[in-house]
Formats: C-alpha cells, sequence, structure tokens
C-alpha cells in the first residue's frame, strides 16, 4: 500500500510539502483493484484516480497491460452516479489515450453521457470522445457535434467548439463542415462561446488569405459582445493590416476600428486595441496619439497590472517613436517608486528613452536611489537604456560613464557586471572623447574584479584601444599588476596585452621587454610561454621583428576568422604530419532564421536546414553535393545560402530551397517534405522556368525517387553560369510527382498513381547570394591595412525612410554583408549614422565597406556615401552596381 501522507508539522514549514510524498506506482496500482468491488465508494475511487493522474502527469510510464487493466477497470465506474467521480473518469481516460481496439468499449458510455440531461455529463464527454476517437468514429458522432455547437447550454457549446479547434488539427476536413453551426455560435450572448467560435471561424479559413479579410470585415461590423472575442478580433485585424502592406494612414484598412476599440467599456480590449496600434508598420505620430492617450490614463490606475501593460507597450513605442511618449513622462516618474519593481524598471528605461538632454542629470539622480532595490535582471535592463541614453546625447558621456563607474564597484553578478562592462565599451568605441576615462574605469575595475572573463575580456580591449591614446604609458602598471595579483588566466592574457603595448608603442618597447622577462619565472606554463613567444617576436631591443610579418601579424593583427568557426575546425583536426591549417576554417558565420527555429519543433528538416555548427554546415553541404556525381567537377563551394521557404506554413507539401554557389555553377537543393499520411510522392522533380534568368543554363537535375509522408527529401537543379560573374536572375518553380494514395490500415501504397503538379513561390539569385559574411574584429585595422589603392565612393539617395534603422536594414540586406563592432544599431532620433560592413567576394575578394547616412528631419529624405575598398577594384566597382541598380 502506498506511504501514509506526510502530516504538516509547524517546525516544518519551510520545507517542501506535498500531500503525494511516498507514492509509487506499484502500490497505486494495486489500490486501482477498487474499482472492481461491487460496492463503489466513490471518494475512495476519486482518490485513487487522482494519484493515478498525478504520477501520468509526473512522466510516469505505463507499460501496454497496466495501461489495459486500468482502462479497463475505469470502464466500470460509468456505473456509478456520483458526478464527481464521474468527472475523474473523464479525465482519466483523456490521459491514458487508449488504442483504437480499446476505445470501441467505452463509445458507447460516452455517447450515452453525450445525449444525456445532465449537461456536465455532456460537455465533458464531447471533450473525451473527439480526444480519443479517430475519423471514422467521428464521422458516426458529427451530427451530435453540429447540434452541440448551437446549444443553448453555453458550457455544452465551448465544448464542443474548443474540440473542434484540436479535432483541426487531425481531421480538417470534417471540421471544415461546420462552418454555418461555428457562425451561428459567433451570434451567441455567451461570452466564452462567442470567443472559441470567433477563434475556431478563423482557424478553419486562416489558409485563405481573402477568406480572413472577408471575416474581420463581417465581425468588425457585427455585434461582438464578448472582450475575449473582440480582443481576438483585434488581433486577426492587425494580422489583416500587415498583409495588405499598406502603410498610408489614410488607405489603412480596420484602422477606425482598431480606435473605436479604445472607448470600450472592458480594460482588456483597450489595452489590446492600444497594443495592435502601436503595433501597426509605418505607423504614424497621429495615429499613435489616441492610443498613448489612453495608455497615459492607465499608468495611474490603482490595479497593478494595469499600469504594467500600459507602461510595457510605451517602453516598446519609445525605441521607435519617442516623441509622442514624452507626454507621459511626468505620469511615468511618479512610477519609479512603485511597489512593483518590474513597473519601476519599465517606467526608468523609458524615461531615459524619451528624456532629453537637460533631463540626464536628474534621472540620473533617481536611479541612483532606485538601484539598490531591484535584482540583477533589472539592473541590466537600466544598464542597456543609460547605453542608449549616452549614445542619443554624448556630450553627457562623463555623467553617464561616471555612474556606470559607480556601479560597477557595487555588489553583482556575473551578467550584470558585464552588461556593464560591455556598455563602457561600446561607449569608448562609439564616443571618442570618453576613450581615455573610460579605459581608466575599466583599469580600476580589474583590480577588484572576481570573474575571470570579465578580467581578460578588458584586458584584450585594453590592449587594442590603451595604445591609441595620447598617454598609453598610464596603463601599463595596471596591466603588469595582474600578471603578479591574479590566476594563471589573467596572468597569460596581461602578458599578450604587455606585448601588444610594446609592438604599438615605440617609447614603452623597452620598459615592456623588460617585465616579459620578469615573466619568463611565472608558475604557469600559459604564461612563460606566452613571455617567451613574445620576447622571440619582439627584438632583444625591444623592436619588432621585421623580417617575420607573419608571425607579427598573427600575434598582433586581427583574426580574420570567427571564433566560433575556429573552435568547430580545431576540435575536428586530428594529430597528423601536417600542421593545422587556419586557411581552412570557414568564413561566414550561419545565423539561424527565429522562422526556421520554430518551424524545427513542428518538422523534421534532415539536410533541409543548416546544421547547429557553422563549420559544420559547410562541410554538410560540401559532402552531399560531391557525393552527387552530376555535381563532382563544380570545385569548391564558395557558399550556401539559409533556407528559403517556397511555401506558406500549414500546406500540403512542405518545400524550401538552399542555393548553393560555385564560380561558375549554381546548384538549387530543394527540400521537401509530405505532410499528408494518406499520399506517397514518387519520382519528385521541381520544374524551374529560368526565362527571366538569361545568364543561367540548365546543365544538370537530380529527382527525388520517393517522398513518404513526414520524411524530408532533396531534389537538386543545376545552373551554368559566367564564371566568376555574379549574375542574377528570377526563376518560376513548379513541384511535379507522382501520388500514389496510401492504405491508412496496412500503411502500404496503391501500385498505380496519378501525375500531378504543385505551383511553388518564385526564388531569384540576387547580388548578396554571392557574397560572404565575414566579420572583423578591429574594422579600423583592417580598413587601414587594406589600403586606399582600390577605394571608390559615391553618393546616392535612398528617398523617403520612415527612419534611418530602415535605410541602413535595406542597405546591409541589399549587399548582404556582416555589419561590424554593432553599426548596424541606429540611436533613436538620429540624423546621421555610420555603419561598416566586411566580407568576402566571389573568388576570395575581401571586401570593406563604410557607409555613412543622413536624414532630413521634414522630408525623410535619405542621402548615403559609400566607401568601398577591396582587394581588387573591379570587385569595389561591383559593390557600387549593386546598390545602384538596388
Amino acid at each position: 500500500m502506498a506511504q501514509p501522507l506526510a502530516k504538516k508539522d509547524d517546525d516544518r514549514d519551510d520545507e517542501e510539502y506535498s500531500p503525494f510524498l511516498g507514492i509509487e506506482k506499484g502500490a497505486v496500482l494495486q489500490e486501482a483493484r477498487v474499482f472492481n468491488d461491487p460496492q463503489l465508494d466513490a471518494r475512495r475511487c476519486s482518490q485513487v484516480i487522482t494519484k493515478l493522474l498525478y504520477l501520468l502527469n509526473q512522466g510516469e510510464s505505463f507499460t501496454k497491460v497496466e495501461a489495459t487493466e486500468v482502462f479497463f477497470s475505469v470502464t466500470k465506474l460509468f456505473q456509478s452516479r456520483d458526478i464527481g467521480l464521474r468527472r475523474m473518469v473523464y479525465l482519466i481516460i483523456k490521459e491514458l489515450s487508449p488504442s483504437a481496439d480499446e476505445v470501441i468499449i467505452v463509445t458507447s458510455s460516452l455517447m450515452k453521457d453525450m445525449n444525456s440531461k445532465t449537461d456536465m455529463y455532456r460537455a465533458n464527454a464531447i471533450r473525451v470522445l473527439c480526444r480519443i476517437t479517430d475519423g471514422t468514429l467521428l464521422t458516426q458522432i458529427e451530427r451530435y457535434l453540429k447540434q452541440a455547437i448551437v446549444d443553448k447550454n453555453p458550457v455544452v457549446a465551448s465544448a464542443a467548439l474548443v474540440s473542434g479547434i484540436h479535432l483541426l488539427q487531425t481531421n480538417p476536413e470534417i471540421v471544415k463542415r461546420w462552418s454555418n453551426e461555428v457562425q451561428d455560435a459567433v451570434q451567441s450572448r455567451a461570452a466564452l462561446v462567442q470567443f472559441h467560435a470567433v477563434a475556431l471561424l478563423h482557424q478553419i479559413r486562416q489558409n485563405d488569405r481573402l477568406a480572413v479579410s472577408k471575416l474581420v470585415t463581417s465581425l468588425t461590423r457585427g455585434n461582438v459582445r464578448s472582450p475575449l472575442a473582440q480582443c481576438l478580433l483585434i488581433r486577426y485585424t492587425s494580422q489583416v493590416i500587415r498583409e495588405s502592406g499598406n502603410a498610408q494612414a489614410g488607405d489603412r484598412p480596420f484602422y477606425d476600428y482598431l480606435e473605436a476599440c479604445l472607448r470600450h467599456k472592458a480594460e482588456m480590449v483597450i489595452l489590446e486595441a492600444a497594443r495592435a496600434i502601436t503595433e501597426l508598420h509605418g505607423v504614424t505620430p497621429r495615429e499613435l496619439t489616441p492610443a498613448i492617450t489612453v495608455l497615459q490614463l492607465f499608468l495611474s490606475s490603482s490595479k497593478p497590472v494595469l499600469r504594467f501593460a500600459a507602461v510595457r507597450t510605451l517602453n516598446k513605442v519609445a525605441m521607435t517613436h519617442p516623441v509622442p511618449v514624452t507626454n507621459c513622462n511626468i505620469d511615468m516618474e511618479s512610477l519609479i517608486s512603485d511597489q512593483n519593481r518590474s513597473i519601476a524598471t519599465l517606467a526608468i528605461t523609458t524615461l531615459l528613452k524619451t528624456g532629453n538632454e537637460s533631463s540626464v542629470d536628474r534621472l540620473m539622480k533617481q536611479i541612483t536611489n532606485f538601484m539598490s532595490d531591484i535584482a540583477d535582471e533589472f539592473k541590466i535592463v537600466v544598464v542597456e537604456a543609460i547605453r542608449s541614453l549616452c549614445l542619443k546625447f554624448p556630450l553627457k558621456f562623463r555623467a553617464l560613464m561616471n555612474f556606470l563607474s559607480n556601479i560597477l564597484r557595487e555588489e553583482g553578478g556575473f551578467e550584470y557586471k558585464k552588461a556593464i562592462v560591455d556598455s563602457i565599451v561600446i561607449l569608448i568605441r562609439d564616443i571618442p572623447d570618453a576613450k581615455e576615462s573610460g579605459l581608466l574605469h575599466l583599469c580600476e575595475f580589474i583590480e577588484d574584479c572576481e570573474f575571470t572573463y570579465l578580467s581578460t575580456q578588458i584586458l584584450h580591449f585594453l590592449g587594442i584601444e590603451g595604445p591609441k591614446t595620447s598617454d598609453p604609458s598610464k596603463y601599463i602598471r595596471y596591466i603588469y599588476n595582474r600578471v603578479h595579483l591574479e590566476n594563471a588566466t589573467v596572468r597569460a592574457s596581461a602578458v599578450s596585452t604587455l606585448a601588444k603595448f610594446g609592438a604599438m608603442v615605440d617609447s614603452l618597447k623597452p620598459r615592456v621587454f623588460i617585465l616579459l622577462r620578469r615573466c619568463l619565472f611565472d608558475s604557469d606554463d600559459e604564461v612563460r610561454d606566452r613571455a617567451t613567444l613574445y620576447l622571440n617576436t619582439l627584438g632583444g631591443d625591444g623592436s619588432v621583428v621585421e623580417t617575420d610579418n607573419d608571425v607579427k601579424d598573427f600575434l598582433f593583427g586581427s583574426l580574420d576568422v570567427p571564433l566560433v568557426n575556429l573552435e568547430t575546425s580545431l576540435k575536428n583536426y586530428e594529430a597528423s604530419e601536417e600542421p593545422f591549417d587556419i586557411n581552412s576554417v570557414p568564413k561566414e558565420v550561419k545565423s539561424q532564421p527565429l522562422a526556421e527555429k520554430k518551424a524545427q519543433s513542428k518538422k523534421p528538416t534532415g539536410l533541409g536546414a543548416p546544421p547547429t555548427g557553422p563549420a559544420s554546415t559547410v562541410a554538410a553541404y560540401e559532402a552531399l553535393l560531391s557525393s552527387i556525381p552530376e555535381f563532382s567537377n563544380f570545385r569548391k563551394l564558395f557558399k550556401s545560402s539559409a533556407p528559403v521557404e517556397l511555401t506558406e506554413p500549414e500546406t500540403e507539401y512542405a518545400v524550401n530551397v538552399v542555393k548553393h554557389i560555385f564560380d561558375s555553377h549554381v546548384v538549387f537543393q530543394y527540400n521537401c517534405t509530405n505532410t499528408i499520411p494518406e499520399q506517397l510522392l514518387e519520382d519528385v522533380i521541381v520544374v524551374v522556368d529560368a526565362s527571366e534568368a538569361e545568364e543561367f543554363s540548365e546543365v544538370a537535375s537530380r529527382s527525388l525517387r520517393s517522398l513518404p509522408y513526414d520524411t524530408p527529401g532533396q531534389t537538386f537543379l543545376a545552373f551554368e553560369k559566367p564564371e566568376g560573374v555574379p549574375a542574377v536572375g528570377k526563376f518560376t518553380n513548379l513541384l511535379r510527382f507522382i501520388v500514389k494514395e496510401v492504405d491508412p490500415t496496412t500503411g502500404e501504397a496503391e501500385e498505380d498513381g496519378v501525375e500531378d503538379e504543385y505551383q511553388l513561390e518564385d526564388l531569384e539569385v540576387v547580388a548578396a547570394d554571392y557574397i560572404l559574411k565575414v566579420p572583423v574584429f578591429n574594422f579600423k585595422n583592417a580598413w587601414d591595412s587594406m589600403g586606399a589603392d582600390f577605394e571608390r565612393v559615391d553618393e546616392y539617395g535612398l528617398g523617403p525612410r520612415e527612419n534611418l534603422t530602415e535605410a541602413v536594414n535595406a542597405v546591409i540586406n541589399l549587399l548582404g554583408m556582416q555589419p561590424c563592432e554593432g553599426t548596424e544599431v541606429v540611436a533613436s532620433n538620429s540624423r546621421s549614422h555610420t555603419c561598416v560592413l566586411s566580407g568576402v567576394y566571389i573568388g576570395n575578394v575581401k571586401v570593406l565597406v563604410r557607409l555613412l547616412f543622413g536624414i532630413d528631419s521634414s522630408s525623410k529624405e535619405v542621402a548615403m556615401k559609400l566607401t568601398v575598398r577591396s582587394e581588387d577594384g573591379a570587385v569595389s566597382d561591383a559593390i557600387h552596381e549593386i546598390v545602384a541598380s538596388g
């Protein structure tokens, strides 16, 4: 038997207490025999079912025999008239998920309950039946489900509608036949029924954009009373507005409806409408005004949840439209002392985004008292907001830098201290006047820093920026102290930093040489090895050895490969007579799109999506393509793109394509997934019309012999293009295959099939496909070392833009290059911005780009100065041609 429940003593208040303490599966299964007693004890049976449900929800697995015995025992409980026990029976049947042959045993009892006069029986029976039945039985009870949707009892109607939402995933064709009944349920006076009906009706039509638009049109003109349904409708309306692509205030569809919802009596509807308006693409200050007005009223609400929702929404708006939010600053200042620290943090960060230069000092005084009362996670948010404020008002860097320095010395965890250090580093890089004071603050911090990682990062940064200051010698003391007072890791980093000062500052070379010689007697091997290496690299007189430029560049120059790629390559390197070749390390940084990450949980991707590691991605694609005879003579693979989706989500067939770029060929890898269980696809091939890609000619293809359900497969198509030329073009794609029906019981396909085809989205090869994203970790050094021999400069007009962020992102996407040193981030309300990019052009030609943007405050016209440096003048000209034609 199970152990008795533990009694909660007064002296054990601090311990966790569970009424299920000591429950074991074997003992509970023994107790389940009570279900077979002639005289049922409803209370005891309910307790046993509760224990079974607990075990199931804790992840306890039941064998097939155990689950079957429990299921058959539970079915005997239908003879009890106890309503509480009956509810527990419904729950355990849902959780056990009986097999198809076992479902028949309980179906008659559930169908009887579904037609019972007791509404509670009817509602729960509907939920259970829809959970455990298959498509065959579902057709038999479809008539009852339709009646339940329009039932006068809201509990029964909601149960049927919610079941329909779940069934739509497995039996969509059956649920789509309920549209008329669901449409009637939308007119229900019951709030939950109307909410569930609107949700189901939208899901039925979600793959038809025109049908969704018509649904939203009819509902916005209709009488949706339920606040929950109104919130859903607002979200669907926002979706239609986004998909319409019309950002003009006067022509924006449904905006009047959203604005009318701001006057709704339900607070949740008002908040949902305000949030929807603030998130509209290209929203204007005139459109924002009514939403911000109602949010301002909620800031003074007595309900914490309303204050939090309002200030969080305003915080997001302040990132893109700080000026309209300034009207709320007085109300937000009162929230700094709010008992809810989340509200106070959001208020502070919003004020930092919307404040002007004259209010900085006052805000700093308020924040100083505030910081000691909040957790590290909130402090990090505040630090990031202060960093943005400093970039916005660079003349205030002294006050803000002193504030960051002061909180850096206070108590705090690693992530908090790292956020402060990162902020100071960014300010040093972006505000020249802040360099010397910022470096001194960092030097003072490492005197007492308890985090090895932060100490090494500061020393590394000091080695880059310190030699460029007016008086580099004042940092030597701080660096050398680390050699004596720190652990081996920090000491080794300090030795490297000393060597950089000696290599880059002539006056410090003799002094550094003496200090490095002292490090030869260190107790740690790494420290001694580094000191020896740098002393051999530096001459005896302290000068850098000019005859060994490669060593000098390796030690003191920038590493032009991503560290994560280098790490992966080193891990994969097997010791042999051949030394490790750093040129074999892939230079492109692979970043996985958010949409792709979400899709991974829904369907397998095989080689359709890049593997996790950047280096393994290139290796996997190269191995795959070289194993195909038709493509084995295409020479070295230059670049593989991220997968481009060619189908909408939730369609019959999921297809995406990866573009593999070679010097004189382009290979399209079509990753296909069959999402229909009852079909087998054979002889799958993508037929491509390249009439709009004149420079490409098809040379090879490889079809997919078989594509079973939910098993990814690949089909390939290769095109030849002029060698070394970044040819562009548009390709029309048509999926062609033979479809065979599959018997759901045996899983075998029919012998005869039918030819069919499926239209895919068009695919474009653009100029960015011929450029690798390769980061440069010290852009200024790389720019200076590249030289101006092949520099090309020109100016361009980018037309009217909402803000500089939009213009910067457009040019980055056009060129397909890697933003460096965080310059892709534009400060709010900035009228000018500099962005630097790096990459490798096809033919392995390094390219560096410097972009200078300016925006006119009245006309919103954006002008751009583009400066390109590369190792080949033709490549510099090609970059300008891409921008000119884009």
